[in-house]
């Protein structure tokens, strides 16, 4: 194998903070490199703000936004924005969500008035949402076809319990359930108190927020978040969960746990500690269960964290005959992470990785939003992508282990196989003393 190559050098423009008249917070960047503007507006609402028994009312609001506003239909919106070679779109994530644009920037005023149309008066027309709900319900029934979604369900209602991140999709009824009134209810989930505007590209400064208080200055005052979420379980024993899929050829597997937010000062130790067990093709979970076991075409390992907490899963997509076998490997490369020091040519290999392909990820304007955007959504250091190559750099091989023994517990793992249980029950005695099998539906059979 080549040594890596050296760091290349790169600079991340400055951050210019400013308010509109009516009090939204706004970050610039300029980036005069080519004649374009990223221009995203953010809401800290998720669907973690969604109530109990309305999962995916904020994703589908997000969903119509552009499907109709002012006196705009959906379909002369889409005409107008591709007229002008721009992009207009929004979206939900479960810790926030948001509308953005994309354009050249001498269409920036054409844009800009569409796009205010679409984040201020959202129509949500009858015909478009009865659409989006006929399209949402067959949807719904592909996933349930997919061994992969019910391998996620069932992992996250696990991990999670009664904490909003437990939903990883809507129920048919909600869907069916869903009217207007509700969706555009929503919509206040955009406003002053809850909102940031990041502006990326090629402009001035003084016409740009002349601009920008002329179209959003209208935004409401909104309200503030939510507070009451449940609390995420914490879990002390190893525990099986068979999902039931008559005649699979195979296993689909997901295994891990809770473990940490975003927002934690062990993410970079986590970030290279991952690296080494299972974020790509060269880790040690891919290399014994691919290439020298060959149970599976690739095993993988991430935490996900999130404003309000996190989790460590592993999987891989492995043949039924090897279940179990395929499980005691994800034991035992788990438990050594944590027991022995990795080496050095790991670390070096990790680091390298991370901090080679991390201007890469900034390299265009929309790269460089969605950067700026995870600061803002998850409250992170106004320094944090200045530092980022300095912190990676900065980690241990003692951290690696630390963090491997503190957030990876193989004894409390949940342990998820989504397979045919007629022939891995058997298989699979032993694994946990806690047994509990559902069939595709998520109904509890055993």
């Amino acid at each position: 194998m080549p040594a890596p190559l050296p760091l290349v050098p790169f600079s991340i423009p400055v951050f210019q903070k400013a308010t509109l008249d009516n009090g939204l917070r706004v970050i610039l960047l300029r980036n005069n490199a080519l004649p374009l503007i990223n221009i995203r507006l953010v809401s800290h609402f998720g669907e973690v703000n969604d109530a109990p028994d309305r999962h995916g009312l904020i994703g589908s609001m997000a969903a119509l936004m552009t499907e109709g506003a002012g006196n705009l239909t959906s379909k002369q919106i889409a005409e107008k924005v591709e007229s002008l070679g721009a992009s207009i779109g929004s979206s939900s994530s479960a810790d926030s969500m948001g509308v953005s644009m994309s354009c050249l920037s001498h269409h920036i005023e054409d844009v800009l008035a569409v796009f205010s149309d679409v984040v201020l008066r959202p129509s949500f027309p009858e015909q478009e949402v009865g659409l989006f709900k006929a399209n949402t319900l067959e949807g719904l029934k592909y996933q349930r076809a997919q061994p992969s979604f019910l391998a996620d369900e069932r992992f996250s209602r696990e991990v999670y319990g009664d904490h909003p991140y437990s939903c990883v999709s809507s129920s048919p009824e909600f869907v069916a359930s869903l009217d207007r009134n509700e969706i555009a209810d929503a919509h206040g989930v955009l406003g002053v108190a809850n909102c940031t505007l990041v502006v990326v590209g090629d402009f001035e400064l003084s016409p740009i927020m002349s601009l920008l208080n002329r179209y959003l200055g209208g935004l409401p005052g909104g309200s503030s978040e939510r507070g009451d979420l449940p609390r995420i379980p914490e879990r002390r024993s190893r525990k099986l969960i068979l999902v039931d899929r008559p005649g699979s050829a195979q296993s689909n597997i997901v295994l891990g746990h809770q473990a940490l937010p975003r927002l934690h000062p062990d993410f970079f130790p986590i970030a290279v500690m991952n690296q080494i067990l299972g974020a790509g093709a060269s880790s040690r979970l891919f290399m014994n269960l691919r290439e020298e076991k060959g149970f599976t075409y690739g095993a993988y390992s991430k935490f996900s964290m999130r404003r309000f907490g996190g989790d460590f899963e592993a999987s891989a997509e492995v043949r039924t005959e090897v279940t179990r076998a395929s499980l005691e490997e994800f034991f035992s490369e788990t438990e050594r992470i944590g027991r022995e020091d990795v080496s050095d040519q790991e670390l070096s290999d990790a680091k390298s990785y991370l901090t080679g392909v991390f201007p890469l990820r900034l390299e265009t304007q929309e790269g460089l939003t969605n950067a700026v955007l995870q600061q803002v959504v998850f409250g992170l250091d106004e320094n944090y992508l200045q530092d980022y190559r300095g912190s990676i750099e900065s980690v241990s091989v003692d951290d690696v282990r630390r963090v491997a023994k503190q957030w990876i517990q193989p004894t409390a793992f949940a342990i998820v196989v989504v397979g045919d249980a007629s022939t891995l029950q058997e298989q699979l005695s032993g694994i946990a003393d806690d047994v509990e099998v559902f069939n595709t539906d998520g109904q509890r059979t055993l």
